[in-house]
């Protein structure tokens, strides 16, 4: 490029493009060290937010006050002793006499607090090299430096005794001054940083014990969800407590761990029950195959097999029961319709009512399926079933009544047991699997809601639904 030749503008851009990529590369190099050495739990990274503001804010208002006050009165005590100094060296030179000297000294020392007294022949001390950080030597130098302008002094702010010496050549002679330390400097200034500093402690300490009991029940949270998760039994001194937050978790996940284990129990009465009743099948067939020999029952096997397959769809039913619908709505009103139907046509009575917004938001394939199940048992047993579905602002709730045969109320969880068939019971019929209700009660607390059994009005059994809305 010659001398009058103008710059690429592309090249710039692109120039200026991978310095910023550079920054960006170096800043994000920056926070993961940084990331890489903060505390990994949620206890230290809590007392790391309430520490570093606190930290922050007492070394503020420490370099506010050291600035502004603690430097002020400072420089204001130092100005008026050497007012008072220079007033000294005044009135000695404006009455050298000894009645003067004489006056002068003692008021200096009734007066002013100042002891004083006069060094015939003296010349002044070498000068000393200044404390490292002292704003004292400093400043009380400077101010006597303006006052005492055409006098030469020494000035000692390091004794032991409280006391700062203050020596001014006059003539010949040297005048000697001697005052307290606390007249000069603001000495009690660190009383203030010491109420901070402890300040700071105390409530560093409260914070610290009460991160401590907010943290812990979310260990122990942490800790029933991983012995959980390994198959071990949760600790026995486990239950939600702390913030509302927390608890809320805490109630969460014992209702997931309750739901699981009471599907896991399903699961196994399940399977138990699949396997003896297809055990038994399995033999009828075995011993008419042995005693049939030409001749073969062809009705009994048919019968058997539709008995296998009814049990198998009835399985595949209630394994339908955990695949995961979209939730989506449901029309109650709808619903009811049918029902009014199905009962003119298996001769049923019926009555039904609806009491707030028809519309519901579930999984409306599973939920149907709930429903059926509930009213098909109540259908086929009862003459009379009476339907009334209430939806409120928080709850879904549908209670079935029948004049059935009802259910035993010692018997009334067992009818939920998978493949459960009770003597003289509602579910016992030539088509039944024993798994109607078990596939209801588990829909119904998969939408976080449940099925509940009672006595009712019209003499057989009430089915209460209820759900969260």
């Amino acid at each position: 490029m010659t001398a009058f030749e103008a710059p690429d503008g592309q090249g710039l851009l692109a120039k200026s493009r991978d310095g910023w990529r550079q920054i960006k590369t170096s800043w994000k190099r920056f926070w993961r060290l940084v990331a890489y050495y903060l505390p990994k739990g949620l206890y230290g990274r809590s007392l790391l937010i309430v520490i570093t503001p606190m930290i922050v804010l007492q070394s503020v208002v420490a370099f506010v006050f050291m600035e502004r006050h603690w430097q002020l009165v400072t420089e204001r005590l130092s100005a008026a002793t050497a007012r008072d100094v220079s007033a000294v060296v005044d009135l000695l030179e404006t009455y050298p006499t000894p009645e003067g000297y004489a006056n002068t000294i003692r008021m200096a020392n009734e007066q002013l607090s100042l002891r004083v007294d006069v060094v015939g022949n003296a010349a002044l001390p070498a000068p000393q090299t200044p404390p490292l950080f002292s704003i004292l030597d400093q400043m009380l130098s400077d101010q006597l430096s303006d006052r005492l302008k055409d006098h030469q002094f020494w000035l000692d702010t390091t004794r032991n005794d409280g006391m700062v010496e203050i020596r001014v050549k006059l003539g010949d002679e040297a005048l000697r001054i001697f005052t307290r330390r606390s007249q000069t400097y603001a000495s009690n200034s660190h009383i203030t940083l010491v109420w901070m500093v402890g300040t700071a402690i105390v409530l560093l300490s409260i914070a610290i014990a009460f991160l401590r009991n907010q943290v812990k029940p979310i260990s122990q949270l942490a800790a029933a969800a991983e012995s959980f998760g390994k198959g071990r039994p949760t600790p026995n001194d486990f239950r939600p407590r702390g913030a509302a937050e927390v608890r809320r978790a805490g109630f969460a996940f014992n209702q997931m761990r309750e739901r699981i284990e009471r599907q896991m129990e399903q699961r196994t009465a399940m399977l138990t029950g699949v396997s003896h009743d297809l055990r038994t099948i399995l033999t009828r067939f075995r011993l008419q195959l042995a005693m049939g020999r030409d001749f073969v029952d062809t009705d009994a096997l048919n019968r058997d097999v539709d008995d296998m397959q009814s049990m198998l769809q009835g399985y595949m039913d209630f394994a339908k029961g955990e695949t995961r619908e979209a939730h989506g709505e449901f029309d109650m009103e709808e619903w009811l319709a049918r029902i009014e139907d199905e009962a003119e046509l298996r001769e049923r009575k019926v009555m039904t009512s609806l009491r707030g917004d028809p519309i519901v938001h579930v999984r409306p394939n599973a939920f149907g399926r709930l429903l059926n199940n509930v009213t098909g048992n109540a259908f086929r047993y009862a003459k009379t079933v009476n339907v009334e579905a209430a939806h409120t602002a928080n709850f879904l709730t549908v209670t079935v009544d029948d004049d059935g045969p009802g259910v035993p109320s010692d018997r009334r969880e067992d009818v939920f047991k998978p493949f459960v068939r009770l003597d003289e019971a509602r579910n016992q019929d030539s088509s039944g699997t024993g798994l109607g209700l078990s596939i209801a009660r588990d829909i119904a607390r998969s939408h976080g809601g449940d099925i509940r059994l009672e006595d009712s009005p019209l003499g057989g059994l009430r089915a209460i639904i209820r759900l969260p809305a």
